[in-house]
């Protein structure tokens, strides 16, 4: 539910009531309902006859001009011109002040203790506090109260009624709101815009990149598995180590010169040493 949409229907029955009222009754009116719990807006009162009729009259015009206060003034407005309008009872007072901050809050999001003590008229920080608290339990405004720094955060607010004359205003202040809206949106669209070119631009060099990548790669192992498949040649390879030793000792044994045993003849004698030639002993010669 919108903040406030229940306020029209706390007026309705003033209204029916209004209808036929006239002098010291519709001013009876304007002080109930301006009192009553839960009132907080007050334009229907105004197409009423006998409402209107009070702004001429020299006895309830103070009636009207308190009804104008209630509508779309502040606690300040009511300070200022006091001696021109009835005493406010304690809870008019406070609905006053309530009003008063939803229409600070139009000009200005974060309100300060000192502002709101001084439009408000407000001896401690403890009542100002406690004023604001109500009003947000009423769900005449949405916020937060900053205590370290002194202030109060809005961010909500129910809307008054507008003061005649100020149409053209508010119109002009929401095409100005359009207008600042449009620009922002279209400075968003265009960073959108450049923020996509350039996700896609990386995309594609991260594509290609890796494309590239893969690409090395399975040169690298068909040069790979095709090293691996070419034969292996006598003049262009080295002979492995093992085969060398055996060619070596094949050829040991070929050049080995062959010994006769005492055995089978013609057979090779392996790793034997031949036997050496007896010596004979030599013969001294006479001398003469």
């Amino acid at each position: 539910m919108d903040i406030g949409s229940n306020f029209a229907a706390k007026l309705e029955p003033y209204i029916l009531m209004g209808k036929g009222m006239k002098g010291a009754a519709a001013a009876k009116l304007i002080q109930d309902a301006t009192s009553a719990p839960g009132v907080f807006v007050f334009g229907e009162l105004f197409e009423l006859p006998g409402i209107r009729d009070l702004e001429k009259s020299e006895q309830y015009n103070k009636s009207y001009a308190l009804l104008q206060l209630f509508a779309y003034k502040t606690y300040q407005d009511y300070l200022e011109n006091e001696s021109r309008l009835p005493a406010l009872n304690e809870a008019q007072t406070i609905k006053l002040k309530h009003l008063s901050i939803v229409s600070m809050a139009t000009e200005r999001r974060i309100l300060p203790y000192p502002l709101l003590m001084s439009s408000l008229a407000m001896s401690t920080i403890r009542d100002l506090e406690d004023l604001i608290i109500d009003a947000i339990y009423l769900d005449i405004l949405r916020g937060k109260l900053d205590q370290r720094e002194s202030q109060l955060e809005v961010e909500y607010t129910m809307g008054r009624d507008l003061e005649p004359g100020k149409v053209e205003a508010m119109l002009n202040a929401l095409k100005d709101w359009a207008s600042t809206t449009s620009a922002v949106l279209a400075t968003l669209d265009s960073q959108i815009s450049s923020i996509a070119s350039q996700t896609a631009f990386a995309k594609k060099e991260k594509d290609n990149y890796e494309a590239h990548v893969e690409q090395v790669i399975k040169e690298v192992s068909d040069k790979k598995e095709s090293n691996s498949s070419y034969p292996s040649s006598s003049s262009g390879m080295r002979r492995p180590l093992g085969s060398q030793s055996q060619n070596t000792t094949d050829r040991m044994d070929v050049d080995e010169p062959e010994v006769q045993g005492s055995g089978a003849s013609g057979s090779k004698g392996k790793n034997r040493k031949a036997p050496q030639a007896e010596t004979k002993p030599l013969r001294k010669r006479n001398r003469f």
